[in-house]
């Protein structure tokens, strides 16, 4: 009998320890413990250190054990495993007592399977519920508490867990509930989340706040029979307020100023792709001003309201705002709202036609080779062969033509062949060239038409190009990126001092920046674009009214904003000098009311100004009547006004006047 008994139980020894070698074969490696790597959030952040979003795939914000707190460790090791320092990777005391709940049909006090088997689960298996797999993950606990400490197991295991709500681990899960980090969690709050654990589809507050209170209570009770808190402090947490932070919206519908932040998020996956910006950790430091971000929406809001009040028929608009002395986006609105319905970003993915505010480029080129503003064209009809075989004749806005005039009259009051004609003179192959180094990316047309803006650019792009005069001639590339860093904080990218790119001289960008501060005096800008500051600017009205544009800028800030519809409809007589105009200038007089009024810099040693005849054009004399021109060194006219006695040697030459607004032009 004994012999017997000695013999079966060397077989079933046998069998037990063959089943364990086999089961310990297919077993994962559990040294890669140490190597794991989680997916985790990357956060960005504003200008002023705002959180504008957690990007993820998997909402997780990785936190050392340090620092979550004895509270929150506490509440989920008396609700999982409250054996837990005690037992070596499994917990035959919890499996007893789960069979013994099992057996009298009764709720068990806790679950079989330890933190470590849950860890082991997450790490290495699947949720299949089968004997084979319950098996495995109890060899696998076993193998990692022997080479774990209890501290790096509880670890991985509260950053891993999933808590609801798309919340994986504490750090989230505080932040989707309460909005708070983890170490700022009342015990309450602690128990709460634990007691989700259990199912979180259930369990969230956002899905059944009767069950979640009925888990936290459970939580609280076997925290205080294990000693962490007293009887007296459980019933209290019982009934004290959560203070939930309410569900935000899913996804990117969650995030602030998501139309930046879109953004910012396209250019991280350029800069570092997609796998890294969703689970890589980053921390991103960006340029928004949240102030200016939220004025610039309210702007838009208001003048597509505005729109519709007056019946010109617009459905969307978009502003960007340009620091131009650095390039950073200090704020970017790309429609009326960002919502489920849609997403579509205006701002730097709409291109659209940008009228006559293109006639900047035509502009620059013109006077940065050498022709001064007192350059008479002649505003008169003219045609050009067509493709088609037959002719294209520019017309002006008015359908009339104001005969000869200045460059700079011209450009104020818009006058479209003039500018065809000043295109046909500079090249459009040249002109092409300054628009794409002073800021636009997009494709132009390779035509005369290019003078009246008919190829496509985004608000963005406008901004980038105004930002290059503003700034000097120096061309910085706007950026939203300023600092980027790895989950362990480590540099990853710097972008706080970007390269810069003289593409026109400061004198070439003056006397443009002069042309264009008469478009608000008394141009096609006037009087809705005066902002009671030096400003500078240009509209854009596209035919049939289909886009409407206003770029302008201050030595500080440059925006730009477009008016129209998704779809391409025609508004009805919508001028950029109106309602884009009218919500550039409540942006601009908003951003600006705290900073000091400031002039645009006198480019000395580059620059003459000279008191110029309203008849001809040409050098006043003392007590001339005239105007104030600016020009280039070498490009100011030699000769004096008609009907004056030629100066000679002995007289002396007029001193060149002190920079001044520049006065109204007549032809």
């Amino acid at each position: 009998m004994l012999r017997g008994l000695l013999v079966l139980l060397l077989v079933l020894g046998g069998l037990a320890a063959g089943m364990v070698a086999a089961y310990s074969r297919r077993l994962p490696d559990i040294t890669r413990m140490a190597e794991y790597q989680p997916q985790r959030a990357t956060q960005i952040y504003a200008r002023d250190g705002t959180l504008l979003a957690n990007v993820y795939q998997k909402d997780r914000v990785w936190v050392s054990i340090d620092r979550i707190p004895a509270v929150v460790r506490d509440a989920f090791i008396a609700t999982e495993d409250r054996d837990f320092y005690r037992h070596h990777g499994i917990d035959v005391r919890g499996i007893v007592r789960a069979a013994l709940a099992d057996y009298h049909h009764d709720a068990a006090v806790q679950g079989a399977s330890t933190i470590t088997q849950q860890l082991a689960r997450l790490l290495f298996l699947n949720d299949q519920k089968t004997l084979a797999r319950k098996v495995e993950e109890a060899m696998l606990a076993i193998q990692i508490e022997r080479f774990y400490t209890k501290s790096e197991i509880l670890e991985r295991y509260l950053n891993l867990i999933y808590l609801g709500s798309g919340a994986y681990g504490v750090q989230a899960a505080a932040h989707t509930y309460f909005g708070t980090d983890v170490w700022n969690l009342s015990v309450g709050q602690a128990a709460l989340l634990a007691g989700i654990n259990a199912a979180p589809s259930d369990y969230s507050p956002y899905v059944n706040a009767k069950a979640a209170r009925q888990r936290q209570a459970h939580v609280l009770q076997r925290m205080a029979a294990d000693g962490y808190i007293t009887r007296a402090q459980a019933a209290y947490w019982r009934s004290a307020p959560l203070n939930l932070a309410g569900e935000r919206p899913a996804g990117i519908l969650g995030w602030k100023a998501p139309y930046f932040t879109t953004y910012a998020v396209h250019r991280l996956e350029d800069l570092f792709g997609r796998t890294a910006t969703y689970d890589g950790g980053l921390q991103v430091d960006t340029t928004l001003d949240p102030a200016l971000q939220r004025e610039a929406l309210t702007d838009v809001q208001w003048g597509v309201g505005q729109a519709a009040r007056e019946s010109i028929g617009a459905d969307e608009g978009a502003l960007v705002a340009i620091r131009p002395s650095t390039g950073e986006i200090l704020a970017l609105v790309g429609g009326t709202g960002f919502n489920l319905r849609n997403q579509f970003n205006r701002a730097w993915q709409a291109r659209r036609q940008p009228g006559s505010s293109f006639k900047l480029y035509v502009y620059t080129a013109a006077i940065d080779l050498g022709l001064p503003p007192t350059t008479i064209i002649d505003d008169s009809r003219i045609c050009f062969p067509a493709g088609d075989g037959g002719n294209w004749c520019p017309n002006n806005d008015d359908h009339r033509f104001w005969g000869g005039m200045t460059l700079r009259y011209a450009l104020a009051q818009s006058r479209n062949v003039v500018a065809v004609k000043l295109l046909q003179r500079v090249g459009v192959d040249r002109v092409i060239e300054y628009a794409h180094r002073m800021g636009i990316e997009s494709p132009l047309g390779q035509d005369l038409s290019l003078a009246l803006g008919t190829s496509v650019v985004s608000p963005l792009e406008q901004a980038a190009g105004y930002a290059t005069i503003a700034n000097q001639g120096v061309a910085i590339t706007p950026y939203a990126i300023k600092e980027v860093k790895d989950s362990l904080g480590s540099d990853l990218y710097d972008n706080r001092y970007p390269q810069q790119r003289e593409v026109v001289s400061a004198g070439t960008a003056y006397v443009v920046t002069t042309m264009l501060e008469d478009v608000i005096k008394h141009g096609t800008g006037y009087p809705n674009a005066g902002i009671g500051r030096p400003a500078a600017g240009k509209t854009g009205t596209t035919s049939d009214f289909r886009d409407a544009w206003f770029v302008g800028f201050t030595p500080d800030l440059v925006a730009a904003v477009w008016l129209g519809n998704d779809n391409n409809t025609p508004m009805h007589e919508s001028y950029g000098g109106d309602v884009p105009a009218r919500i550039w200038a409540r942006f601009m007089k908003a951003a600006l009311a705290k900073s000091p009024k400031h002039d645009f810099t006198f480019p000395t040693g580059e620059v003459q100004a000279l008191r110029i005849c309203n008849a001809d054009h040409r050098r006043a004399l003392p007590g001339e009547p005239g105007y104030l021109e600016y020009f280039l060194n070498g490009t100011e006219p030699l000769g004096y006004c008609y009907g004056r006695v030629p100066v000679d040697a002995s007289e002396p030459t007029p001193e060149p006047a002190t920079p001044e607004p520049s006065a109204e032009v007549t032809p």
